[in-house]
């Protein structure tokens, strides 16, 4: 598997890749519906907005509304943030749910591609269309994933190392 490519939350197995795959999150003490619930909470500059926003009846009407607030409803700073936000959120889904982290380490070495079928802005930036864009959101599982495996492998020397000593 050199390459794993995945777009819709309900695709088998990988859809789960996905920021809209329904499995809540505890992100910064609040219990999220999904990743990209956590993710856009942070993206609203007002609490009426953040209400608006969360108050989405699916994360798709969620991200799309958004990718569409004016730029004075958006938090200060929020594009300098974004990623590190949702590496965080991203950390919290894999450390809280052993089945998906266990997904993601059994994709060993292979390039996360979020898969876009729209060409637009947005796709472009979090994934790949026809080959193109920065894959932000694969980039971002892919280094979760090396952080999972380093620290799987530190757990590991420590069992050793206490059972050695013992």
């Amino acid at each position: 598997m050199d390459e794993i490519r995945f777009y819709r939350a309900n695709e088998r197995p990988y859809g789960a890749f996905s920021n809209l795959y329904r499995r809540e999150v505890e992100f910064e003490g609040e219990v999220f519906p999904t990743a990209e619930h956590a993710y856009q909470a942070g993206k609203a500059r007002k609490q009426a907005v953040r209400d608006w926003l969360m108050a989405a009846p699916t994360p798709a009407l969620l991200a799309m509304a958004a990718h569409g607030l004016y730029y004075w409803d958006i938090a200060p700073g929020w594009s300098k943030n974004k990623f590190d936000r949702m590496k965080r959120v991203l950390r919290a889904k894999f450390a809280q749910h052993e089945d998906l982290r266990e997904l993601l380490l059994a994709t060993g070495s292979a390039r996360l591609v979020e898969s876009a079928m729209v060409d637009n802005e947005v796709n472009r930036l979090w994934g790949e269309v026809n080959g193109a864009g920065k894959n932000m959101l694969g980039t971002l599982l892919m280094e979760v994933r090396d952080e999972l495996v380093a620290g799987d492998a530190i757990e590991e020397t420590e069992k050793r190392r206490r059972t050695c000593a013992a």
